[in-house]
């Protein structure tokens, strides 16, 4: 029945595609798809009628219904999936004139053959390849095959078209020169068509004081662009992967035609979606990062330079940390990497979920105090812990894999719980 219903997904969106020809900008990568995509949708959101993935509807189902434009996964009947093929007949028979003339696409792996069978749904005319890491390595077994498989989407770009890559990331890097179309490099490194220097994170100006939601948020920095320097201010992140996502977006933009300047106005309100580093007000004056989307070996050591980024005075680092999950057999040694990173930053790490058991491992070989590691099975256990743990002031950072379900522990330990459907990661009913 899965396999029917992807075929017949495939010919609808086909249609409507051929129907209604939008412009598409493709984005992969083992880290940073939902912000790269986030931040895209705010630089062009004016100058386009744009849709961008809804949610994480970014594999051989949902990327279909995006283009349909369905936003909530049809319940798991037959009515639910009658009226997504109603909706998507009618717009192949009758003319919608509100129909995207811009669509902007994650496209996910987790397997060999996926960005095959998503290229042969979609046509794109940008792509961009924001990392390439060991993500979903259960299924691929070496990193290689990881790359290869996005760099499909690259090889499958025709030269009308454009190629965006994170230079920074080695292996994305290497796939400039499977490209036929015109390729920009975004990065920090001396080498990149777009890069930024002199970072300037907001809260390097209060590291003396005690930390405050105003003081953690915002970043400054300076973009070296076709021999000029400009400045770009974003106010409301305050973190790499936002840097990344935003020149990312600004070099999508700037193939779509937009101005530059109109482009860095357009960010400066640009957010990340909920669980991507994320700082939220915690019990007892904490301060939670809440970084709870997914993980990654590479992800968390991400996370945790920020974290060690923070240097305000005598506040508590905290790093509760779950599984990171489909690592296939990097597992033991990408948890211990992360540990023995942690060892260097916090001070204290609580781990969820028995393949966590290496981070306290990599921590303690690192010479880490064994009485300042705490290991639970599950996270309800972890969260009361952590509550009782909790210091006025603390800084807490949380991350773990999507199938850990650290949320629930941000949930426990969040100021305003309340605020949790609009803050949070997976809080529909389906994820109850």
């Amino acid at each position: 029945m899965k396999k029917l219903l992807q075929k017949k997904l495939k010919f609808w969106a086909k249609l409507i595609l051929k129907k209604y020809q939008p412009k598409v900008v493709g984005i992969t990568g083992s880290v940073g798809k939902t912000s790269t995509k986030e931040a895209v949708y705010q630089a062009v959101k004016t100058d386009f009628n744009c849709r961008s993935t809804y949610k994480n509807f970014n594999n051989e189902i949902g990327l279909p219904l995006t283009i349909i434009g369905i936003s909530e996964s049809p319940n798991r009947n037959f009515w639910s999936w009658l009226l997504v093929f109603l909706k998507a007949i009618k717009l192949v028979l009758l003319k919608d004139k509100n129909y995207p003339n811009l669509l902007i696409l994650e496209m996910g792996i987790d397997r060999p053959g996926d960005m095959d069978y998503l290229l042969s749904i979609v046509k794109v005319d940008i792509g961009v390849v924001s990392s390439v890491s060991h993500s979903h390595l259960e299924f691929f077994k070496k990193i290689e095959s990881i790359s290869k498989e996005k760099g499909k989407l690259v090889k499958g770009i025709g030269k009308a078209g454009s190629v965006i890559i994170n230079y920074d990331n080695p292996l994305s890097r290497q796939l400039e020169s499977l490209s036929q179309a015109k390729v920009f490099t975004y990065g920090l490194q001396d080498g990149a068509s777009l890069q930024a220097i002199d970072l300037n994170y907001n809260f390097n100006n209060y590291i003396s004081q005690e930390p405050s939601l105003e003081k953690i948020r915002g970043l400054n920095l300076k973009l070296k662009w076709q021999g000029s320097l400009v400045p770009l201010h974003l106010s409301k992140v305050s973190n790499l992967n936002s840097v990344y996502a935003s020149m990312a977006a600004i070099l999508v933009s700037l193939r779509l035609g937009l101005n530059l300047v109109d482009i860095l106005h357009n960010l400066a309100d640009f957010c990340l979606p909920p669980g991507r580093l994320n700082v939220i007000a915690g019990i007892k004056d904490s301060y939670i990062i809440d970084d709870t989307y997914n993980a990654s070996p590479e992800s968390a050591l991400a996370a945790l330079d920020f974290l060690a980024k923070m240097k305000f005075s005598q506040c508590r680092k905290i790093f509760v940390i779950g599984e990171m999950l489909e690592l296939g057999s990097y597992t033991e040694k990408g948890h211990q990497l992360v540990g023995q990173e942690a060892s260097q930053v916090v001070d204290i790490i609580i781990a969820v979920g028995e393949k966590s058991r290496a981070i306290i491992r990599g921590a303690i070989a690192k010479g880490f105090d064994k009485n300042k590691t705490f290991y639970f099975n599950d996270v309800s256990s972890a969260g009361r812990f952590l509550q009782e743990l909790l210091e006025l002031k603390d800084i807490v950072l949380i991350k773990g894999s999507q199938g850990s379900r650290m949320e629930k522990i941000v949930k426990e330990v969040m100021a305003n719980p309340l605020e949790a459907k609009n803050k949070l990661v997976r809080q529909n009913s389906s994820w109850s």
